[in-house]
């Protein structure tokens, strides 16, 4: 009975048929708008080249020269910093975790976690952190997750400095797009009076999700940004488009999506199997669980993720700490349970939005998302310029503190490339 209710779930080809023809058919008004779009900014070999030229170091530099060039300096001094050596490896991490124990382990790489830091939503807080690094012997992040308006950094220099720092230090980062659900994108929400609507669908409405594609393409070949965060079942599918028809984007799911699931799971990874290209590559490169998942639902989801491919290519980004206000009820650590699943689920991110609770707590002006959506000025009028400075700050904090556990553990992470796995 088993097996038979089993074979009912597998797809005839005649359904992929059918599918395969309404993408074809020149017809399919969705296609269309799409190809449109991408046709403004030239064929997918085109676009590649223009985001390959964009993201070379000199012409990253000539665009925060013409910006703000005292960003050069910071730039300057990671690149002396790396060059000399200053950052500890991981070798003497270790060895400064362990002692003459860490000569025994064998810790398990095929299972190192990605230690990630989110939002740097400025560029001279990566600066700030490296030497606290230096300072302190302690990590970088390997993945910085941004969330800072667009067109604001790209007008302080702040974006092409940002870019130009990561190739630096040896890190992935994300971008978040302005097309999102705080840009005005549904006329009839608003603040906290509204957030019930908001439970119906996140930031891209009608043509919006186009919206999307078009700033991306923007950014990408203006300044060679391939990540970018993705919020909206139409818009993850447009990513999948455009992967398959040949330009190198590269998305991550945000939290906001609400997988909290293994079922949520397999349906965007399904959707990821129907889109890749084929040498198996697919855009879907990060996949943020909602804050509400255990780890068996991680266990379950890696079940189907390597038969599909993609252990190696979608990595499972969770949240470690949060914010303390505005997103969860605290106090929120997940640390303990990072460890108990990195031993056996491969391709994990730690990801740090807050600060340890415990401390937070203490905090006049604690971690809080709604900092992300304020423009930088009002937040430098506002006096509160020092107090998210120090809150980030707090979240390499805890950063390092995961990275602490994790090595204790025998367990494996991955930091800045650039700086600590030379």
């Amino acid at each position: 009975m088993t097996n038979d209710l089993r074979s009912r779930l597998q797809i005839p080809v005649a359904r992929l048929n059918a599918i395969n023809a309404i993408l074809a058919d020149p017809e399919t008004r969705v296609v269309n708008d799409f190809l449109d779009i991408v046709a403004k900014y030239g064929t997918p070999a085109e676009i590649n080249k223009k985001a390959v030229d964009a993201r070379d170091p000199n012409h990253l530099r000539e665009k925060v020269k013409a910006a703000n060039p005292d960003y050069l300096n910071g730039l300057d001094w990671l690149a002396d910093m790396r060059d000399q050596g200053a950052f500890i490896s991981e070798a003497e991490y270790r060895e400064a975790v362990l002692g003459d124990r860490a000569g025994m382990i064998d810790f398990k790489d095929d299972f190192a976690v990605t230690l990630e830091i989110s939002a740097c939503q400025y560029y001279p807080w990566v600066v700030d952190i490296a030497k606290r690094a230096i300072e302190d012997r302690q990590l970088v992040p390997g993945r910085f997750i941004r969330v800072r308006k667009m067109k604001e950094q790209e007008q302080d220099g702040d974006l092409p400095a940002m870019i130009a720092a990561m190739q630096i230090i040896g890190a992935s980062y994300v971008e978040t797009l302005d097309t999102k659900g705080t840009d005005g994108s549904n006329i009839h929400l608003g603040g906290p009076e509204t957030i019930t609507g908001y439970f119906g669908g996140v930031g891209q409405p009608n043509d919006h999700a186009l919206k999307w594609l078009d700033e991306f393409l923007y950014y990408y070949t203006e300044y060679g940004i391939e990540q970018v965060l993705n919020i909206n079942p139409g818009t993850v599918l447009l990513g999948y488009l455009l992967h398959k028809i040949g330009v190198d984007i590269e998305f991550k799911i945000s939290v906001f999506m609400g997988n909290d699931n293994p079922y949520a799971a397999l349906w965007t990874l399904l959707g990821a199997k129907l889109f890749s290209r084929d040498d198996g590559s697919s855009p879907l490169i990060g996949f943020n669980w909602s804050n509400s998942i255990n780890n068996e639902t991680m266990e379950i989801t890696a079940q189907f993720r390597k038969p599909l491919g993609f252990e190696d290519v979608v990595r499972f980004e969770h949240h470690i700490t949060e914010t303390f206000k505005s997103i969860v009820i605290q106090p929120y650590n997940r640390r303990d349970e990072l460890v108990e699943i990195s031993d056996h689920v491969a391709n994990i991110s730690a990801k740090h939005e807050g600060g340890e609770p415990e401390l937070e707590a203490s905090l006049e002006h604690p971690s809080d998302i709604l900092d992300y959506f304020r423009d930088k000025e009002e937040i430098i009028e506002s006096g509160d310029w020092e107090a998210v400075s120090h809150n980030f700050m707090q979240k390499f904090v805890s950063v390092n503190k995961t990275a602490r556990a994790l090595t204790e553990n025998g367990l494996a992470f991955i930091a800045a490339r650039k700086l600590h796995h030379t």
